[in-house]
């Protein structure tokens, strides 16, 4: 049968009964589509056309989505993003990602196959804050595709992603505050976990300080990597995410106090160990001078919580436990922002909005004392 033109291209039939949109790329090679009916075909065609001209058409070459995540995580993201981060990238694309929808053309992925995928994920038991995960890395690698004009559109903008259950912060108050200090009096990591309380520190940053980043005469501590578990690679020192990440921190002269009589331990412990030392000026270091093992530092924390009859919680409540403390005593939210190392005030404030209802009845309290007559 006979081509029928439609300005840049033309829609004919095969012998075979399915119906051609057919036109030519800028670059002078021709695009076909393959329809079932010949309203589907000019249907596809004035499509392409349209999107040719708005210059969103999908001109890439026919690869599989494990073939283009592959070339997108190696050649283009890896060289961007710190081990930690590509590792797990890694993970995610060798043991979900691909497996479940590697196999599908890249052109050709929908929006019905990211979401079975989600489904499929909390179906195994995975967390909706995993799998939200997977949301956001196959995002980014399709935002990536549409750039390159591999694709038309990112079929992730249209899916809903699981929402993930709101952990409850359990911080600390004053009261049970005062008793974890008391509690850590002469522990091997009393010097790290009040640190870890006042400064509201996480716990890598905490794991990867150095005395060269402490003065203790001045009582300053300089933010400048960060201490954590890469799978395959051990612990390994990284730099901040964020230029906020990298901050300075002023000490309370209690615990300058504190971190005194650490070194000196410390320094003992080297004494004693002789040879075994390890020698990289670790602040909080195992008793050889080597990086503590997270685990391990779970395991003394927990063991705390419990010894000092107060709530079970994560060591990152310690965190909050120092925003919540400094927040309730009418600290500026700027400086705890400041303080934690987060890239807005904003990202802080919906963080600790609990205390804020607190810290209104105040600022009220003190507008009635100034008015009252």
């Amino acid at each position: 049968m006979g081509k029928d033109k439609y300005s840049k291209g033309s829609v004919y039939q095969r012998k075979d009964g399915r119906w051609v949109a057919q036109f030519y790329l800028e670059t002078g090679k021709k695009k076909y589509f393959y329809c079932k009916t010949e309203k589907d075909a000019y249907a596809a065609l004035r499509k392409a056309l349209h999107e040719q001209e708005r210059g969103t058409l999908a001109t890439g070459p026919q690869q599989t989505l494990k073939v283009y995540l592959e070339q997108w995580l190696e050649q283009v993201h890896r060289p961007t993003v710190r081990l930690s981060t590509y590792n797990l990238y890694r993970i995610v694309l060798d043991k979900h990602l691909t497996p479940c929808l590697g196999h599908i053309q890249l052109q050709r992925l929908t929006p019905q196959h990211v979401q079975a995928f989600y489904v499929s994920k909390l179906r195994e038991g995975l967390s909706a804050k995993r799998v939200r995960a997977f949301h956001a890395l196959l995002h980014m690698a399709l935002d990536n595709a549409v750039k390159w004009n591999l694709i038309a559109r990112n079929v992730c903008d249209v899916v809903t992603p699981p929402v993930p259950r709101q952990h409850e912060i359990q911080p600390l108050d004053q009261e049970q505050a005062k008793r974890f200090l008391q509690a850590v009096h002469n522990h091997k990591l009393e010097a790290l976990l009040t640190m870890a309380l006042v400064t509201g520190m996480r716990r890598g940053e905490l794991l990867g300080l150095h005395w060269q980043d402490i003065d203790l005469e001045t009582g300053s501590v300089q933010i400048r990597r960060s201490v954590n578990r890469v799978g395959g690679f051990g612990l390994q020192e990284s730099e901040p995410k964020t230029a906020k990440g990298r901050r300075k921190i002023i000490l309370p002269s209690f615990v300058r106090e504190v971190l005194q009589r650490h070194r000196t331990r410390q320094q003992e412990a080297r004494v004693k160990a002789g040879a075994q030392w390890q020698g990289k000026e670790i602040v909080f270091s195992n008793m050889y001078g080597g990086y503590i093992d997270p685990s391990n530092l779970q395991k003394d924390f927990k063991r705390i919580l419990k010894e000092a009859e107060l709530p079970n919680m994560r060591f990152h409540d310690l965190r909050h436990s120092a925003a919540t403390l400094l927040l309730g005593m009418g600290v500026n939210p700027k400086i705890v922002q400041e303080l934690l190392g987060h890239s807005t005030i904003s990202m802080t404030m919906d963080i600790y909005s609990h205390v804020l209802p607190s810290m209104q009845q105040e600022a009220m309290g003190k507008l009635d004392d100034l008015f009252r007559h």
